[in-house]
C-alpha cells in the first residue's frame, strides 16, 4: 500500500498516507524501512509527524483487532 500511495498507483498519490503504511512495513522489513525514508525526504516535518501519528493509531487498532 505505501508504494501505492507513493506513485499514486490505483490511488490518489497521498506521501502521508504512503509514509504511514510502509512506517507499519517497517516493524518487518528493512527494504520498507528505505522505502519509507525515501517518502521522507519528500515531505515535511509536519507531513512526517501526521504520518507518525496516523501509523501509531493504525497500530493500536490493529492490536485491538488481534485481541478481540
Amino acid at each position: 500500500l505505501g508504494i501505492m500511495y507513493f506513485k499514486g498507483l490505483g490511488v490518489s498519490r497521498d506521501l502521508v498516507q504512503a509514509h504511514m503504511w510502509l512506517n507499519l512495513a517497517g516493524a518487518r522489513s528493512a527494504k520498507a524501512r528505505r522505502a519509507r525514508d525515501i517518502v521522507a525526504r519528500r515531505m515535511s516535518e509536519e507531513e512526517i509527524a501526521r504520518a507518525q501519528s496516523l501509523a501509531r493509531g493504525q497500530a493500536r487498532f490493529s492490536l485491538q483487532a488481534v485481541e478481540k
